[in-house]
Parts: C-alpha cells; sequence; structure tokens
C-alpha cells in the first residue's frame, strides 16, 4: 500500500513538474517572440491596386465604416472578457474567443461586405480584419475585401499579431494576425501607420491589440488633400488611463491637419460614445464598465463629431443577443473637419428591407454622405 502510494506521488509531482516546464517554457516563447510595431510606418509602397482619380469641390462623397469582429459574430456569439450585470442584479460573462467555424467566418465577412458595398462608397473603412488567424480559421479576409472592391485602392496595417495564445483555456484565441484596413475609388498619395499608446504591463500586452490608426492622404483639385483616418481605440482600458493617451495623440495629429488646411475624416470604432446614446436604447442590462462617454470639450478644434443615434451601432457581448435586452450604443461613426459638410449620417439596421442589426457583427455599419467645401 505505501509502495503504490509512492508510485501515485511521484507520478503526481513528476506530471506537476512537467506542467509548470511548460508553461515555463511556453511563457519564454511568448516573450522571445513577442514584439510591438514601431511607430510611423509608410504603407505607401505598399498600396494594393492604387487608382488615379482626384477629389473635387462640392461633389457629393460616400464614406462607410464597419467593424466586422473578425467574422465570428452572429447573434449567438459571447465574447469571453465581456462582462455585465442584468437589470435585476444577475452578472453575465461571455463564453467564446475563436468563432464557431470555417462557414460562419465566411458567411458573416460576405454579410458584412455585402453591407458595405450595397452603398457603392467613395471610401471604406474596416476593423478587425483578420488576414491569417486561428480564430477565424485562417481566412484571408482582406483578400476577400479587395475581391469584392476590386476597382479600389487599399491599405492594410496590423494592429494585431501574436504567437498561438493559449488562453482562454476552454476556448484558445489560438495565433492572430489581423488589423485595419482603408478602401478608396480614389488615389492615395500616402498612407501612414502611427501606433496608439497601449497597456505594456505583463500580461496584457500579450493579449490586447497594437492599437493604431491609418492615415490616407487623397489629393483634391488644388493644393489640399481629403486625409482619412481609420481608427479602432482600446476597449478594455481599466481607469480610461490609454484612452485618454490615444484621444491626446489623435487631437495632435487633427491640430497638424487643421493648421495645414486640409479636410479630414476620422472614422471607425471608437470604442467610446460618441452620440450622447449612453442611455438612448431599450435595453435589459446596466451601462457596462467598458463603455466611456467621448468628452467632446476635449475635441480639437475646428472638428465635430458625424454621428447618429437613430439606432445603435454596437451591442454587448456578454451575452448572446437579443434585441432590446443586449446593451446596445453608439460607439462608432466619423469626426469631420469645419471645412467638410455633413450631408447625412446613417446606422445601418435595416437593408432593402431586411433587419440585418448586429446579423454578421457586433457591430452595425454607419454611412456618411459629405462634401468638400
Amino acid at each position: 500500500m505505501r509502495k503504490t502510494l509512492r508510485i501515485t506521488g511521484y507520478t503526481l509531482l513528476s506530471l506537476f513538474c512537467v506542467i509548470i516546464l511548460f508553461l515555463i517554457g511556453y511563457l519564454i516563447k511568448l516573450s522571445v517572440e513577442f514584439y510591438r510595431i514601431e511607430d510611423e510606418i509608410n504603407l505607401t509602397t505598399e498600396i494594393e491596386n492604387n487608382q488615379t482619380a482626384n477629389l473635387e469641390v462640392g461633389k457629393e462623397y460616400t464614406i462607410v465604416t464597419m467593424n466586422i469582429g473578425f467574422g465570428a459574430y452572429t447573434k449567438d456569439f459571447s465574447f469571453f472578457m465581456d462582462c455585465g450585470i442584468m437589470l435585476d442584479g444577475t452578472k453575465v460573462s461571455g463564453k467564446n474567443s475563436t468563432a464557431a467555424s470555417r462557414e460562419v467566418v465566411l458567411t458573416n465577412t460576405n454579410g458584412a461586405i455585402n453591407i458595405v458595398s450595397s452603398f457603392t462608397p467613395d471610401f471604406a473603412f474596416f476593423q478587425e480584419v483578420d488576414i491569417e488567424s486561428t480564430r477565424s480559421y485562417k481566412i484571408n479576409q482582406l483578400a476577400m475585401i479587395q475581391e469584392r472592391f476590386s476597382n479600389y485602392a487599399s491599405s492594410f496595417a496590423l494592429n494585431f499579431h501574436s504567437s498561438y495564445l493559449l488562453y482562454p483555456p476552454h476556448d484558445p484565441i489560438g495565433a492572430v494576425k489581423g488589423g485595419i484596413a482603408t478602401f478608396s475609388k480614389y488615389q492615395i498619395a500616402e498612407s501612414i501607420r502611427y501606433q496608439l499608446p497601449i497597456d505594456e504591463s505583463f500580461p496584457i500586452k500579450f493579449f490586447d491589440l497594437d492599437r493604431c490608426i491609418i492615415i490616407t492622404r487623397i489629393p483634391v483639385s488644388g493644393e489640399r488633400k481629403l486625409v482619412l483616418i481609420n481608427v479602432h481605440l482600446s476597449a478594455y482600458d481599466k481607469g480610461g488611463i490609454y484612452r485618454q493617451l490615444q484621444l491626446e495623440k489623435l487631437n495632435a495629429i487633427l491640430d497638424k491637419e487643421r493648421a495645414e488646411g486640409n479636410y479630414v475624416i476620422v472614422g471607425g470604432d471608437f470604442n467610446h460614445d460618441i452620440a450622447d446614446s449612453l442611455n438612448a436604447f431599450k435595453t435589459e442590462q446596466f451601462v457596462p464598465e467598458w463603455v466611456y462617454v467621448f468628452d467632446k470639450d476635449k475635441l480639437a478644434t475646428g472638428y465635430h463629431f458625424a454621428t447618429s443615434k437613430e439606432a445603435p451601432t454596437c451591442r454587448s457581448t456578454d451575452i448572446p443577443y437579443q434585441k432590446d435586452v443586449n446593451y446596445t450604443v453608439v460607439i462608432d461613426g466619423f469626426i469631420i473637419s469645419d471645412n467638410i459638410e455633413e450631408i447625412s449620417v446613417e446606422n445601418v439596421v435595416t437593408l432593402n428591407g431586411k433587419e440585418i442589426s448586429f446579423v454578421y457583427s457586433d457591430h452595425n455599419a454607419v454611412v456618411l454622405k459629405f462634401k468638400l467645401k
């Protein structure tokens, strides 16, 4: 009996040591392979299918932005990092980190592309576009978008790249390579990726995105340019420290562009309430901790938001989606310079009479029609 217990004890100790050694080796591997992308990378030489046409003052143009959620977010999808509280006090938390299947990713990606392309936009911003990731079955979503927008120039910047992540244990994220993409029917004279301030602490740095913006410059007849800024700001930032630093960097860029007399449009996923929509929509949940309100008084001089709160653009992902149950808010939209005329803004929840709100992503597309003054 003692011999049996001794053997069992040695076996368990050996197993424990193997697990510890594996974890140490894994952390070493993550640390060795980890790197942050440097600031201010010129992407101009990497522009795909550049066009030749220039913009004109006084003509109407359309721009659409959509976070496609790497093709994973069906209505049944809930995200493991998202937690919330129902109005009855029940605490809820998401479960998933990867798409349910390859077919789901293809369906959602094509669905999102169909929504954006239905407006025949002059420009389009996409966020959470995977090009080679475990979580999206290594489907190249950028290539799918480029194929549909075959007569557009495109610029892409990585903002999430990692070795194989074994977290969360029940549904590991795996290896990730994804980012944000800007599409233009008109010539892109320059495209630059700027790094945004982010949390470098351990172990958060392994799981957070390499937050960035893409600035693309589109020639306008004359000497000025339309400066398009595609953004995807931080979401999970306790205390809002890095959100504030990101906004300070964005404002500095906006000040510089205004001083040069350019037209400027910032669009994408701000991860802030940008339309005074904190309590605008029916829900059975309290406002989640990740929802911050953008202080418009701190926006750079000479700019204003172009948003709508007729419908939400983002849903909570701590539970599967049910209309009027999930918390919803407007965090997607645009900032435009005062030398741009806003014609209309629409948060897209129906298409050809069909309800499409949160069908293909946890975000809805936003469409802005505008003129350069």
